[in-house]
């Protein structure tokens, strides 16, 4: 029931409830702390299971081992976001609890919430912005960053959230001894203060149980009744901007928002906050392109949102790939060939038309179509470049075009339409 303070849910929980989470825990992932596989797991897997749920049951007799730490590149490969990899069998209780909450939540949650949500996408949240910038005409654009969320989550404040609607004692404890297990970091164990491992099973959930509270049910019921034009806010995990249609509402909320963060032990990033004139432009003859007219321009996942002309000569929101995003993929192709540069080249173009694909899989939107061009030629320079490598000889491209003809790399697809979407919606 939508609201209601639940106390048995773990009763939920029993053997056949962990098969599942074990079937739905991804078995190739990295291994924890205790090294072991998700073969290795599967070998007494019964019996693993149902000493797991004693164990859980149990209160005290369950230990929630501590996450190993790594770090994986971040933005422009310069810095790094930790990644916390917890134990096989951590990874199954964590996926049975999460689908227990996730039961309970998703009747609370809100439509404007879209990330690691079921049956939700970024695509979706794309799409719901798209539509709102447009009815709306544009207006002003609250392009905010939480810094270091996972890493700051005040684990009292994350607790009382969890508190208004989950009472059960065996889940409350579970999640309080996975906010506090150690980290392990090259080879030494510490005990971080606040956070919750970034990487974890169920640390997405928690995070949309946690700004639900802080952002989400406070928009909708201490700020949106205060506005005096429309607004709105759309959210993907911790990544989230808000529409405004009225200049004065969007100032008062920019300056109001720190306050309210940091009430739960968040910050906002000082230089990647901030407020974006988004206004459709009035001048017909103006030139269509990112930022022009003074148009202004924002990143929402992966992609800079502008004003542009669309083929009949209107004036449309379109997207394109963020340049971070752009050098991002590239680096990793150009670090990929370099170091498979000596693989057969029917092994090569296999692997490139998969990674080629993918990319268009997600960057394929309407409007798109040259930073998927731009895409596409980088990757047949970078596999020109470093086939040349081979034999230190180098690689004309005359006999790249040749090659290209019998290996050729997808061309650039348009993947989702967002005329199309908004006419499904609409039936």
């Amino acid at each position: 029931m939508r609201g209601a303070v639940l106390t048995s849910l773990s009763h939920h929980i029993d053997v056949e409830w962990l098969h599942e989470a074990y079937r739905r825990t991804r078995k190739d992932g990295a291994t924890g702390i205790d090294g072991q596989t998700a073969a290795e797991y599967a070998e007494n897997l019964e019996e693993n299971l149902r000493a797991l749920l004693d164990r859980a049951k149990a209160g005290d007799h369950y230990r929630a081992p501590p996450v190993r730490r790594v770090h994986i590149p971040k933005g422009d490969g310069r810095k790094t976001r930790p990644i916390g990899i917890p134990t096989f069998e951590d990874k199954v209780l964590q996926r049975a609890v999460a689908m227990a909450l996730e039961a309970v939540y998703e009747q609370d949650f809100n439509d404007c919430s879209y990330g690691f949500r079921p049956g939700r996408s970024a695509h979706d949240a794309l799409q719901a912005l798209w539509e709102a910038t447009m009815s709306m005409g544009g207006g002003w654009v609250l392009e905010a960053d939480i810094e270091s969320f996972f890493d700051s989550v005040d684990r009292g404040k994350m607790q009382e959230v969890l508190r208004q609607r989950v009472r059960d004692g065996v889940l409350t404890r579970l999640v309080g001894k996975w906010l506090n297990a150690g980290v392990m970091e090259e080879g030494r164990l510490w005990y971080p203060e606040s956070g919750t491992p970034q990487g974890g099973v169920i640390s997405p959930l928690l995070a949309n149980i946690y700004l639900h509270e802080v952002l989400d049910e406070w928009f909708e019921r201490d700020v949106r009744p205060r506005l005096s034009g429309r607004a709105v806010l759309l959210r993907y995990a911790d990544d989230f901007v808000v529409i405004f249609a009225r200049e004065e509402d969007a100032r008062r909320v920019m300056d109001v928002l720190p306050k309210r963060f940091g009430k739960y032990g968040l910050k906002l990033h000082p230089e990647k906050t901030r407020l974006v004139p988004f206004r459709k432009p009035e001048n017909s003859r103006s030139s269509s392109g990112p930022g022009s007219d003074g148009g202004g321009t924002f990143d929402l996942l992966g992609f800079t949102h502008y004003w542009g002309r669309s083929l009949k000569g209107n004036w449309v929101v379109k997207r394109k790939t963020a340049c971070t995003r752009l050098s991002r993929a590239l680096r990793r192709i150009r670090l990929w060939c370099r170091v498979n540069r000596h693989e057969p080249l029917v092994n090569q173009h296999r692997t490139l038309v998969r990674k080629v694909k993918g990319h268009y899989g997600y960057y394929g939107v309407t409007g798109n179509g040259r930073a998927l061009s731009n895409f596409v030629r980088s990757v047949e320079r970078t596999w020109k470049k470093w086939l040349g490598r081979r034999n230190n000889k180098g690689l004309s491209w005359a006999r790249t075009m040749k090659l290209l003809a019998v290996f050729p790399l997808p061309r650039p697809r348009i993947v989702h339409s967002a005329l199309r979407r908004a006419s499904e919606s609409a039936t």
